[in-house]
C-alpha cells in the first residue's frame, strides 16, 4: 500500500497470538486477541487463552512468559479453551464474520505468520483447509503495519529494524509487551498514527463527537459474536 493508495477501511480488526514457538507448520497458538474499531475508536475486543496439544519452547515461553501450567491457572478468571480446535473454532468465527462485514485485518507480520500458522495447525487438526470454514485467507483484506511502515517510509538505514517494539516507540504508542489483547491494540494504534503521517488530513475526526454509526456497528458486533 503506497501513500498514492492510502485509503483505511471505517472498521479495522487488530488480530495477534502468542505462541508455543516460531515454526508455523508445527507450532500452536496459545492465545488470541482482537481488537475491533469503527472510525478509529475501539468498539469491540475479545482475548482467549488455548491450552496447546504440545510444549511451549523454553525461547517462547522467555518471550511472553506463558506456560502451559500458568494457562491452566487462568480458568477461574480469563477465558481458556481446552482443546487447539476449540480456539481454532473461535478464531475462525471470529475473522470470518468479521470479512464479512468488510473489515481489514491489521498485524504484525500477520499473514506470514498469526494466519500462516492459523491456516497449518487447522489443517494438521482437521486434515481439511479453512476454505472449508468458509474462510479464505487469501482474499482477506490485510494491512501489516511493518509493511505499510517499509512502504511510507524507506529509509532502512535510519530504521533497520521494524517489529511491533520499534513501531510502537516510533509512533509514540503503548507496546503490547507480548500480550495478544494488547499487541492487537498496538497493531492499529500504530497503523493510525502511520497513515497520520503519510496523509496529515486523512484521519481528522472529533472524538468527542460519534456517529450513529458506531453505536450501531458495536452492538451489531457484540450480539452477533456473543458467546
Amino acid at each position: 500500500m503506497s501513500k498514492n493508495e492510502l485509503k483505511i477501511p471505517r472498521l479495522l480488526l487488530g488480530f495477534d497470538t502468542e505462541t508455543t514457538g516460531l515454526d508455523v507448520n508445527s507450532e500452536r497458538a496459545i492465545s488470541y486477541g482482537f481488537i475491533a474499531y469503527f472510525d478509529n475508536l475501539p468498539i469491540w475486543s475479545e482475548h482467549f487463552y488455548v491450552i496447546p496439544d504440545k510444549q511451549i519452547a523454553e525461547p517462547a515461553m522467555k518471550v511472553h512468559g506463558l506456560s502451559i501450567e500458568s494457562i491452566i491457572a487462568k480458568k477461574n478468571e480469563e477465558v481458556v479453551y481446552e482443546s487447539v480446535a476449540a480456539g481454532l473454532a473461535r478464531a475462525v468465527l471470529i475473522l470470518r464474520e468479521f470479512h464479512n462485514f468488510g473489515a481489514a485485518i491489521v498485524g504484525a507480520n500477520v499473514v506470514r505468520f498469526d494466519l500462516a500458522m492459523l491456516s497449518k495447525t487447522y489443517e494438521s487438526i482437521h486434515a481439511r483447509n479453512l476454505l472449508d470454514e468458509g474462510l479464505d485467507v487469501s482474499i482477506l483484506s490485510i494491512i501489516d503495519v511493518i509493511e505499510f511502515d517499509r512502504s511510507i517510509d524507506k529509509d532502512f538505514a535510519a530504521r533497520p529494524r521494524r517489529g511491533l517494539e520499534q513501531l510502537c516507540k516510533h509512533y509514540g504508542v503503548e507496546p503490547g509487551g507480548h500480550h495478544a489483547l494488547a499487541d492487537a491494540r498496538a497493531t492499529v494504534e500504530v497503523l493510525l498514527k502511520q497513515t497520520k503521517r503519510a496523509r496529515p488530513n486523512q484521519l481528522e475526526f472529533n472524538v468527542t463527537s460519534v456517529s450513529p454509526e458506531f453505536y450501531e456497528w458495536s452492538e451489531r458486533i457484540t450480539s452477533l459474536l456473543a458467546s
